[in-house]
């Protein structure tokens, strides 16, 4: 565990009494005034978050980093990048595949299994926390999905989106952040066609796009056990496309309409999507991969971007965007080695053309080059 999350990063993991039930009447709803902040507190936090983290076998990521012993060196893919994620008060990953066992055996695209050496990657470029809900949550079964959560938790990692028992499937995980209470939720369209297992339907967040009611559901238990800040991910909807799909945006829309839904980012398109603000909210629709290989080089899968959003305390005491910024990146692709590093002039210039499709720079998105 890096000395920022040690010092930054407390999980207060909340059951509430009737674990799914409503939220009772004396927590804070959206009706209901912030206490003022007290003296000490924080105005101002940055949460940044990125896309989606792949693993594809027989390539050069994983020939570049297996060392001697047959483990695996995964450090150096996000380190050009370290910096930047972890001057954020809290970083925001999406780990979109489970996790295999020590050793393997490792498995890639249809059905995939990875290097969990990933996740001591993400630790160590200081990320906070993981959405794990994708269409690959089920690939390697239950125990995959379980070994995985297990991972991120002795990494240090927070998670939301898959779950290991019931129980942790409706508890509102609240991260401490400097004195604020983020919550996290997250949700998948789907599941790639695999079933929720018999009896364990409550495995992974999914959710009927463009209905988000179980995300919005989540949303409300975490407000109501203190989240003073909600994060909603969502992984959905057509790969390969810069535009969000009709279904993508209502989906979008009701979380963000909801009085308990801060900020939405979007994963699951491989591609960068554009930024916007509605009503004042802001979505990153599409945040596309932060590390892939896919099987042809050059094309927009190996643009990324890094989201940064600052919230800012105002005079009612509920935190809000005051800044909202993207910071193009690059997959670099190497014939031994990949990395993810700030983009060159000409990748700059194209995330960028893409994040302001909807006019999101007039509204106040500035896309800055770190």
């Amino acid at each position: 565990m890096t000395p920022r999350r040690s010092a930054v990063l407390a999980v207060l993991v909340v059951l509430l009494a009737g674990c799914g039930a409503e939220p009772q009447p004396t927590a804070p709803d959206a009706t209901t005034t912030a206490a003022a902040p007290q003296p000490g507190e924080p105005e101002s936090i940055t949460v940044l978050a990125t896309g989606d983290v792949l693993v594809h076998q027989g390539r050069a990521l994983t020939a570049g980093a297996l060392r001697d012993g047959g483990r695996y060196d995964l450090n150096g893919v996000f380190a050009p990048v370290a910096d930047l994620i972890g001057a954020a008060d809290l970083a925001i990953c999406h780990l979109e595949t489970p996790v295999a066992p020590d050793g393997g055996s490792y498995r890639g695209y249809p059905g995939l299994a990875v290097q969990p050496e990933i996740v001591d990657a993400l630790a160590e470029a200081g990320y906070d926390l993981c959405s794990t809900a994708s269409n690959h949550s089920l690939d390697a079964g239950t125990d995959g999905l379980v070994r995985t959560l297990d991972v991120l938790d002795a990494a240090g990692i927070a998670h939301t989106g898959t779950y290991p028992s019931p129980a942790e499937s409706t508890e509102p995980v609240l991260l401490d952040v400097d004195g604020v209470r983020i919550g996290h939720v997250a949700g998948t369209f789907g599941l790639n066609g695999v079933p929720l297992p018999a009896g364990r339907e409550w495995s992974v967040d999914v959710v009927a796009v463009p209905d988000v009611a179980p995300m919005l559901a989540a949303a409300a238990r975490a407000r109501a056990a203190g989240a003073e800040v909600v994060v909603a991910s969502l992984h959905c909807c057509l790969e390969y496309r810069h535009e969000p799909t009709a279904e993508q945006e209502t989906a979008v829309r009701a979380l963000l309409a909801s009085p308990d839904v801060d900020l939405v980012l979007g994963h699951h398109a491989h591609v960068v999507q554009p930024v916007e603000r509605i009503d004042g909210e802001w979505v990153a629709y599409g945040l596309g991969n932060h590390v892939a290989e896919h099987a042809t080089r050059g094309y927009p899968t190996e643009d990324s971007v890094a989201a940064r959003f600052t919230f800012t305390r105002g005079s009612d005491g509920r935190f809000a965007v005051t800044s909202a910024e993207a910071v193009p990146l690059a997959i670099e692709l190497g014939d031994a080695a990949v990395t993810v590093r700030p983009a060159d002039p000409a990748t700059y210039e194209r995330v960028a053309g893409v994040l302001d499709m909807r006019g999101a720079v007039a509204d106040g998105l500035v896309v800055a080059p770190r």
